[in-house]
C-alpha cells in the first residue's frame, strides 16, 4: 500500500521594500535633494540641515521617528513662524 504524499505549500515571496529617503528639498532656498536628515538615536535628537544654504533645524525623536517626521516638523514649524 502506498502513502499519500504530503502537500507541500509554495514559499512566500519576499516584498522587496525600498529605504525610505534621508535627503529631502529645501523650504528656504528651494533647492532639490539638499536637505540631509541625520538621527543621533541615543540621544533622541534629530537635525536636518541644507548644504546649499545652511539653515538648520533640531528636534527632539522617538524610537519610532524617522527622517521623513524631522523633515516633516521642520515644515510645520517654518509654516507656524510664517503665520
Amino acid at each position: 500500500m502506498g502513502g499519500r504524499k504530503s502537500k507541500k505549500k509554495p514559499m512566500a515571496r519576499k516584498k522587496l521594500t525600498q529605504p525610505l529617503d534621508v535627503l529631502f528639498n529645501c523650504p528656504f532656498c528651494n533647492h532639490e535633494k539638499s536637505c540631509e536628515v541625520n538621527l543621533c538615536r541615543p540621544e533622541n535628537i534629530g537635525h536636518i540641515f541644507c548644504h546649499v544654504c545652511l539653515e538648520d533645524f533640531k528636534t527632539t525623536i522617538n524610537y519610532l521617528s524617522e527622517a521623513i517626521d524631522v523633515y516633516a516638523e521642520w515644515i510645520d514649524a517654518c509654516e507656524n513662524v510664517n503665520n
